[in-house]
C-alpha cells in the first residue's frame, strides 16, 4: 500500500472512530457511569473486535451474506432489538452511589461480540474493504486492520475519558439520570439511517 492510501486510509479510520456512534456513545456512558479504568475492557474489546470483524469479512464471512440475502434482513433485526435493549439498560441505570455490586460496564467478549450488531461497525468495516483493500488479498486486509487499530483505540479513549471527566458534573442523582437518559435516546437516534434507509 503507497503512502497516499495509507493516509488516506488513517484518515478515514480516524473520522469514523472518532465520530459518534453506538460504540462511543456506549463508552461515554459507561466511562461516567464507571470510570476510566473499569471501562478499560470494554474499549479493548472494541478495538480487537472490530480487527476481527475486518479479518472475518476480507477473509470472506461477507459471502455468506451473498448466498444468503435475507441473512442481512436477520442481522438488522436483530441489531436494531439487541441495540433498544441496551437503551433501556443505560436509561434505566441507577447512578454510581445506588448502584449494587451487581452493576458493571460491558467485559471485554461483550464488547468484541457487540461488534457484530453494530450497524455503524458493519458500514466502517465494508467501506474500509471496499476502497482500501480491494486487490491486496489478505495482505490488504491486513494492512487495514493494523492501520485500523491504533486509530480506533485511540479515538474511542477520548469518549471513554470524556466520560470520566464528566463524573464531577454528574455527582447528583438527578443529573446522572437525565445524562443516561440522554445517551440512551442519542443510541436509539444512531439506529435511524439503517431503518430509514433498509440499507445493509
Amino acid at each position: 500500500m503507497d503512502q497516499t492510501l495509507l493516509l488516506a486510509l488513517a484518515s478515514f479510520a480516524f473520522v469514523t472512530s472518532v465520530t459518534p456512534g453506538p460504540n462511543n456513545l456506549m463508552l461515554l456512558a459507561s466511562g461516567a457511569n464507571f470510570g476510566l479504568r473499569r471501562t478499560l475492557p470494554h474499549m479493548l474489546g472494541v478495538a480487537v473486535g472490530f480487527a476481527i470483524m475486518l479479518l472475518s469479512l476480507g477473509a470472506g464471512v461477507v459471502g455468506v451474506f451473498a448466498v444468503e440475502p435475507q441473512a442481512w434482513t436477520v442481522l438488522k433485526a436483530v441489531s436494531v432489538a439487541y441495540m433498544i435493549w441496551l437503551a433501556w439498560k443505560i436509561a434505566t441505570a441507577a447512578p454510581p452511589a445506588e448502584r449494587v455490586a451487581g452493576g458493571r460496564p460491558f467485559s471485554f467478549l461483550q464488547a468484541v461480540a457487540f461488534q457484530w450488531v453494530n450497524p455503524k461497525a458493519w458500514a466502517m468495516a465494508l467501506t474500509a474493504l471496499a476502497v482500501y483493500a480491494p486487490v491486496g488479498g489478505m495482505a490488504g486486509v491486513g494492512m487495514v486492520a493494523a492501520v485500523f487499530t491504533p486509530i480506533n483505540l485511540g479515538s474511542i479513549s477520548l469518549w471513554a475519558g470524556l466520560g470520566t471527566a464528566m463524573q464531577g458534573v454528574l455527582h447528583s442523582r438527578a443529573r446522572m439520570r437525565a445524562f443516561n437518559g440522554i445517551m440512551a435516546a442519542l443510541l436509539l437516534a444512531s439506529l435511524w439511517p439503517v431503518l430509514a434507509t433498509g440499507a445493509h
